[in-house]
């Protein structure tokens, strides 16, 4: 069961790609084929003991850099995502992870993977770390910025299979962000996305307002690509003021100074909750094969942990599992457009 990784996608290919290849294949000896430059990847590899790691390179002569559109992805067959995405299509691999450039991964997804039958649109889950025992999980976080109240319907019972599958999350808590808790409350969008959420097999608990995102109340909000963009960016920013505002009131007299250095143990343990790299990677859900978007400034325990959310999503049969209730879905529903 190899995961097939970019290993020249993100600001610190290919060092730290490689370095995290390293790291997981060290902490849980499953097969990883690193797709890239064969020389580059060769070099950062002899950097490492890698005996009887299940480490291998395939090569692949380009790469998708940040500043290219998405669509470029379409004309250059041997870039490093393409060919990855390639290896899972053609069975050597079962799942893709990179920390490139992530339109172009999707893209390179969609056109070798396809949808999942009755899946309208996939869509990119945001791992919120708002309580100790498994993270919320924001549907859709970027992938679709103008979507339809049946695309949501399919975003929660994508993110309630992931968060039962992967998480072990019994019966997840679905909720709709929205600007109240009311059903009545919302744009049309919302409205109608509420009525078809509550037809659906899912314990769907109704509409909740930004202030439950971090809140226990829900396992999985949904919402469109641009609404959920928002509210993630919007948290990850006040998360960075707020720590910067404690840091500088901490040092502002060695009264506080030394209270800090009592703190810190709590300090240290809200910051290990807070950090992006402790999860990996936004899980792509959707197609017909897993795919984890690693954020591009991703260091080596960012991709291990991408590449072990990729084995795991791939161990729990994420994907089959979606299928099966999609085609229960659509036996009482309206088939998708």
């Amino acid at each position: 069961m190899a995961i097939v990784l970019d290993a020249m996608g993100g600001d610190r290919a290919p060092q730290e790609i490689v370095a995290g290849a390293v790291q997981a294949a060290r902490a849980t000896p499953f097969p990883i084929v690193l797709v890239g430059l064969r020389d580059a990847l060769e070099a950062e590899l002899a950097k490492h003991e890698t005996n009887g790691l299940p480490l291998t390179v395939h090569h692949a002569p380009d790469a998708i850099a940040m500043h290219d559109h998405a669509t470029a992805v379409r004309q250059r067959a041997e870039s490093s995502i393409r060919v990855a995405c390639d290896l899972v299509k053609q069975g050597a691999g079962q799942a893709v992870v990179s920390a490139g450039h992530s339109g172009a991964t999707m893209a390179a997804a969609l056109m070798s993977f396809g949808r999942i039958p009755g899946i309208s649109r996939p869509a990119l889950i945001a791992l919120i770390p708002a309580r100790t025992s498994h993270p919320t999980l924001l549907i859709d976080m970027g992938a679709n910025a103008d979507c339809k109240p049946l695309h949501l319907q399919q975003f929660g019972l994508m993110g309630s299979i992931y968060a039962e599958q992967v998480y072990g999350v019994q019966d997840p808590k679905v909720g709709l962000l929205s600007i109240g808790e009311e059903p009545t409350k919302g744009n049309e969008l919302s409205l109608a996305a509420h009525e078809l959420l509550a037809e659906a097999p899912l314990n769907f608990v109704g509409n909740i307002e930004g202030q439950h995102i971090l809140s226990e109340s829900v396992d999985v909000v949904v919402c469109d690509g641009f609404t959920g963009n928002v509210a993630l960016k919007t948290l990850e920013g006040a998360a960075e003021y707020i720590s910067a505002l404690l840091k500088s009131e901490l040092r502002a007299s060695p009264r506080t100074m030394l209270g800090a250095a009592l703190a810190q143990p709590a300090f240290s343990s809200v910051r290990a909750r807070m950090d992006y790299e402790e999860h990996g990677g936004a899980p792509l859900v959707g197609l017909n094969n897993p795919v984890i978007i690693a954020h591009g400034r991703s260091s080596a325990k960012a991709m291990a942990n991408a590449l072990r959310l990729a084995h795991q999503t791939v161990t729990m049969d994420v994907t089959g599992k979606t299928n099966q209730r999609v085609a229960a879905l659509l036996s009482s529903n309206s088939p998708a457009k």
